[in-house]
């Protein structure tokens, strides 16, 4: 993922010249030192030990792209060294190391935000405006189904619920963006159908309460073979006069009621509106210049960690009802007045 992120750097016209990296870290030296030939950052300090190479380079930021199990010593190692956090997802191994890391960003007067790059991607920031704009009147559903058959190798196909934890994030974030509601409630079934090359959790189906009684389903699999959706799932989104279809892809239409008799109602099209042309719809770019742009204005980013712990509660909302067969309270806002 330093790949992207490095990318998303060098190759972006709003960041060229933004950031200089001034070090780079890992596990095994030889990686650091890799990739910093491969971007040309001869000047950057690399090295195996984070706590040192922030003590000689005292930056301003902290890249975190490391695994889950690492991201909560990263993160606080960052903030005590005056560093701003920009962590890839997730943002913690569980909902308590979430909260623990806000009150420590909180703590250090720093911000610390999360990379959900399909938040700047052109048809979700299309369909929220749209939706926000009242064109379908009031939302009361989202739908959607991923099925693709991905044959990763390596740690995934020994993780313990793999949708749910390593990808589902991205759908579930897009969900609540799109639908600007507060998640309330879920109940999940997870399981991993014969013929998967995952040891667990390679399908699941989930309910979603959102506030405002709004319904959010997903249906997915990472081991269906056959007839693939686009990585963004493919959506249907109903409101009290329309309905709004999403491929995924460049594919988005919308229709609604156009008169008030007869069984089934005469529909017509609705056009949604393009994007602005300065709207950043570019991935892992935009979200570091959200970052940035926060850092410089002292504003709040759109991933902030306090608003991302809201999709983290969806996903470790649904593993624990997957596994406990109950419908499971992921109310953040309840959770922190208890």
């Amino acid at each position: 993922m330093s790949k992207g992120w490095l990318s998303a750097l060098t190759e972006s016209p709003a960041l060229k010249g933004a950031v200089e990296v001034v070090g780079l870290v890992d596990l095994n030296l030889e990686t650091a030192e890799a990739r910093a030939d491969e971007f040309g950052l001869s000047s950057a300090m690399t090295g195996t030990d984070l706590d040192a190479v922030l003590a000689e380079t005292k930056p301003d930021l902290l890249f975190d792209i490391v695994v889950p199990s690492a991201r909560a010593d990263v993160v606080r190692t960052g903030l005590r060294h005056g560093c701003h956090v920009l962590s890839e997802k997730p943002m913690a191994a569980s909902i308590a190391e979430g909260e623990a890391l806000i009150a420590a960003a909180k703590a250090a007067g720093k911000v610390h935000a999360i990379v959900q790059n399909r938040r700047f991607i052109d048809g979700v920031r299309r369909i929220r405006a749209f939706l926000a704009s009242g064109a379908l009147g009031e939302l009361t559903a989202l739908h959607c189904d991923f099925f693709i058959g991905a044959h990763f190798g390596g740690f995934r196909d020994d993780m313990e619920n793999v949708l749910l934890l390593d990808m589902a994030i991205h759908t579930f974030d897009a969900a609540r963006f799109m639908a600007g509601k507060v998640p309330v409630a879920v109940y999940c079934h997870e399981s991993n159908p014969r013929g998967s090359w995952y040891r667990h959790g390679a399908a699941a189906n989930a309910i979603f309460e959102f506030s405002d009684q709004v319904t959010f389903t997903y249906r997915g699999s990472w081991c269906a073979e056959g007839a693939t959706t686009s990585w963004e799932s493919a959506w249907r989104i109903i409101g009290t006069k329309g309905t709004l279809l999403w491929d995924g892809g460049e594919q988005l239409r919308a229709s609604r009621v156009a008169n008030d008799s007869g069984f089934l109602r005469d529909l017509e099209a609705v056009e949604i509106p393009l994007l602005a042309d300065d709207a950043t719809t570019h991935g892992h770019a935009s979200v570091i210049a959200d970052f940035l742009q926060a850092i410089e204005t002292g504003g709040r980013p759109e991933t902030d960690a306090r608003d991302n712990i809201n999709s983290l509660a969806m996903v470790f909302g649904a593993i624990e009802s997957a596994r406990t067969r109950q419908r499971v309270n992921i109310n953040i806002e309840e959770r922190a007045s208890a």
